[in-house]
């Protein structure tokens, strides 16, 4: 999880600095899905932990978040997980899945539409992005 504590690569996030003791009791604990909860990235050949996704349920929406180690971004991990992701949420009844992010960060913007998201409104100082069952994901 040492990625989590690069404060330059994690800019844009607000689950950052921590100590590896909180990050790993965060991943493996059992808690609500209502709570929110972190999954980690793996890589499918040894299982080397490369990123993490947040999920929190509000009735039939999901809010999403994910960070990919930097030595992995940008290489198609992060969309391959999503992609899945989206899949199984649109196989289990999810109306939609909507997800926070800062306006100076083009790289997840990007990310999102190409996932099919679409910007819905502004909160704060976040831009929300929607993904609904009816959304497209663009070609690659």
């Amino acid at each position: 999880m040492a990625y989590r504590n690069n404060l330059d690569w994690m800019k844009y996030q607000g689950y950052k600095g921590k100590e590896r003791q909180t990050y790993e009791s965060d991943l493996l604990k059992t808690g609500s899905i209502y709570e929110g909860k972190q999954f980690a990235i793996a890589l499918l050949t040894n299982d080397q932990l490369i990123g993490d996704i947040f999920l929190q349920q509000e009735a039939r929406t999901f809010w999403l978040g994910y960070s990919i180690a930097p030595a992995y971004a940008r290489k198609g991990y992060t969309h391959e997980v999503l992609s899945a992701l989206l899949e199984w949420l649109n196989h289990q009844g999810v109306q939609q899945v909507k997800a926070g992010v800062l306006p100076e960060n083009t790289a997840s913007i990007r990310l999102l539409e190409k996932l099919g998201f679409v910007f819905d409104y502004k909160e704060d100082n976040e831009l929300i992005y929607t993904y609904s069952p009816t959304c497209t994901p663009q070609s690659t």
